[in-house]
């Protein structure tokens, strides 16, 4: 739990504990931000009445560039999981509302969000009294989730007054118009549709209204997802429709009218079994999906040792009441101590959080903890080709490409993650009394800062299930594996297309040093690949493996390199002394189909630095080092492909000061 906010020693019944949380979850900050450092955009509902795209000098920084994904569900892996039925959404802070960089950050210490397959809507949480109550997704989230089928909401928040909520701000954002229209909600969804996210979650908190500032909240919600056509709307049981705020903990006459003006609604979390059962009455008399309430379930404080009364939600004897809503799952990420915080701890801990304590989605794990894969069916986006993948979760303690260490620096950027598998782990060990490890690693990489680990003892044959898709077969696809052991093992491609599994050789493996084996699928020609994974066996009587997997791909035709980006320039610079320098770099986009960019500084006799990626044409480069007093730097994008083969670079050149 957040240090500055209150204690857990409060009623869930008639308050809420966002109400309890929400002024203090984002402190303000208090170190001034670098000049030329974008941030994610905030605001109070008058100040955003002035916001114009041509005058907001981050936007290009902020702005998604991967659209909405579709995606399919497969079928569910274990007896109790449905689809159709329950689904989540997850309400996460990434980082606090003021000072949150556009682009990512210099530390792999960040809540990379890696479990797409479950969620259904991922709310970009925050906005506090202190700093700004609107709160726009920055683009590395909206890519992320984007790539994986995943809408992404912004914020309004309008606190109690406890935690100096101001009824006047409530006011302003409903003001009308001459035309009776409302101004606030036309701007949240030019904001929405400009940075490109799909919609708002609104959370009015504020006491002290009346019956006319009731209709006017019921008239904003009702034009924002009227004009907002194709944008969500979610609502949070809070403010009811005398204009006061009372957390109704159900669906029912007094918050009625907001859902019937909304897409869902977030139940306040004193909810019971009764309540929700009534809900779901309700919802269905209004011709509404009862899996439109998010029931709201608070892990901020206890993670997984929240005690959740998952019969009243998910019943596995009957069908599922509603479906339900994470308030700050980021905790596996925030509940580490500040000395164990690595990319492999926060992992562990996720998969736990929502594979169960099996780490096995197929089979999860008795207990008072029911993790999502234990009652709702897991989506997956890898629908087309080409795909590939080489297990990058968006952080790293450094960068590779090709195999080769090229930074030590650590790293974050969601927008840079892979599709990674829905299923965290299904491990068939025919037998075996033993099934090794899977993890990501970051130890060693192909591209970016992470690879698949598949390590421990393994006395048969293990199959691990890796994604499930829906990826048409030519007489020329073909699917590539980049892999290395450092024990020796045969490794085989599982390939699951009409319900049959084949399996099909990809050699055996020992020694350092990354190999591409590449496997045609033409005996497949005509079919839809269902799903791929990999068996591994030690030869001769069993022993231990360490396999590690840099890269999947699978194909057709090998195609060009992509373009290069066109237009490379320097929009701004700020330096730091006569060694260093911050800039602001922009570009038009490469002709051609680009999944992101990479940025490297040449440096005097050979040799790069990397300096970042992103999804979009613009990007901020914190501190652009001098080398040993070269007159000028030289700084390179390249466009990066689906298969990862990069451009030609465009390039710039920063000139240095010359000392007097």
């Amino acid at each position: 739990m957040c240090e500055r906010c209150p204690g857990p020693a409060r009623s869930v019944t008639r308050r809420s504990l966002l109400a309890g949380l929400g002024a203090f979850l984002l402190p303000t900050a208090t170190a001034t931000a670098p000049d030329l450092q974008p941030h994610a955009s905030y605001w109070y509902p008058a100040d955003l009445l002035h916001w114009r795209p041509e005058r907001d000098s981050d936007l290009p920084f902020n702005r998604s560039a991967v659209p909405l994904a579709p995606r399919f569900v497969p079928p569910p892996v274990n007896r109790t999981a449905r689809s159709g039925q329950a689904r989540v959404s997850a309400l996460v802070s990434f980082a606090p509302t003021s000072g949150n960089p556009s682009q990512g950050s210099g530390t792999a210490d960040f809540y990379a969000l890696s479990h797409w397959a479950y969620l259904d809507e991922l709310v970009f949480w925050g906005g506090s009294s202190g700093e700004g109550l609107i709160l726009a997704p920055n683009a590395p989230v909206v890519d992320a989730a984007h790539r994986n089928g995943v809408p992404v909401l912004g914020t309004v928040f309008l606190p109690p007054v406890a935690y100096g909520g101001k009824l006047q701000w409530t006011r302003d954002l409903v003001q009308r118009d001459a035309r009776g229209g409302f101004p606030v909600a036309d701007q949240l969804i030019r904001v929405a549709r400009t940075y490109g996210f799909d919609g708002w979650f609104l959370n009015a908190e504020t006491g002290g209204g009346d019956a006319r500032l009731g209709a006017d909240m019921r008239d904003f919600v009702a034009h924002l997802h009227a004009h907002g056509k194709g944008l969500r709307v979610t609502w949070y049981d809070a403010m009811v429709t005398s204009g006061d705020v009372d957390w109704q903990n159900r669906l029912d006459d007094s918050n009625a009218a907001f859902f019937d003006a909304a897409d869902t609604m977030f139940v306040n979390f004193g909810w019971n079994k009764d309540s929700l059962l009534s809900s779901a009455r309700r919802a269905t008399t209004m011709r509404r999906s009862p899996y439109e309430l998010w029931a709201g379930v608070d892990v901020e404080a206890n993670g997984w040792d929240t005690h959740v009364d998952w019969d009243a939600v998910v019943p596995s004897d009957r069908p599922h009441v509603a479906s339900f809503g994470f308030y700050r799952p980021e905790w596996t990420w925030k509940s580490l101590p500040s000395g164990r915080r690595s990319p492999a701890d926060f992992h562990a801990r996720d998969d736990r959080f929502w594979s169960g304590a099996s780490l096995d989605p197929s089979r999860p794990a008795a207990g008072p903890w029911r993790p999502p894969a234990a009652s709702v069916a897991d989506r997956s986006a890898v629908t087309a080709l080409p795909f590939a993948t080489t297990f990058n979760t968006g952080h790293g303690l450094g960068w590779y490409e090709r195999g080769r260490r090229i930074s030590d620096a650590p790293w974050n950027h969601l927008g840079l993650q892979d599709r990674l598998p829905g299923r965290r782990w299904v491990v068939r060990t025919d037998g075996a009394r033993q099934r090794p490890d899977v993890v990501f690693d970051f130890a060693d990489a192909w591209h970016g800062g992470s690879s698949l680990l598949v390590a421990g003892p393994l006395t048969g044959p293990a199959t691990v299930g890796l994604y499930d898709v829906r990826l048409p077969v030519s007489a020329a696809t073909v699917v590539e594996l980049t892999h290395h052991s450092a024990e020796a093992v045969h490794v085989e491609l599982a390939v699951t297309a009409d319900r049959q599994t084949r399996f099909l050789p990809a050699g055996t493996l020992h020694g350092p040093g990354w190999h591409t084996t590449v496997l045609p699928l033409g005996a497949l020609a005509g079919r839809t690949l269902d799903a791929l994974g990999i068996r591994l066996t030690v030869p001769g009587r069993g022993g231990t493996v360490q396999w590690r997997l840099g890269r999947l791909a699978v194909r057709d035709a090998a195609a060009p390199a992509p373009a290069r980006p066109r237009a490379l320039h320097v929009v701004a610079a700020r330096p730091d002394g006569s060694t260093a320098a911050a800039l602001r770099l922009a570009w038009q986009a490469a002709p051609g189909p680009v999944r992101h960019y990479e940025l490297r500084q040449a440096l005097p006799g050979g040799g790069f630095r990397f300096l970042g990626g992103t999804c979009g044409h613009a990007y901020y480069v914190p501190a652009l080092r001098r080398t040993a007093g070269e007159a000028a730097t030289r700084i390179e994008v390249r466009a990066v492909d689906e298969l990862y083969a990069a451009s030609v670079p465009a390039h710039v050149t920063h000139r240095w000061p010359t000392s007097r």
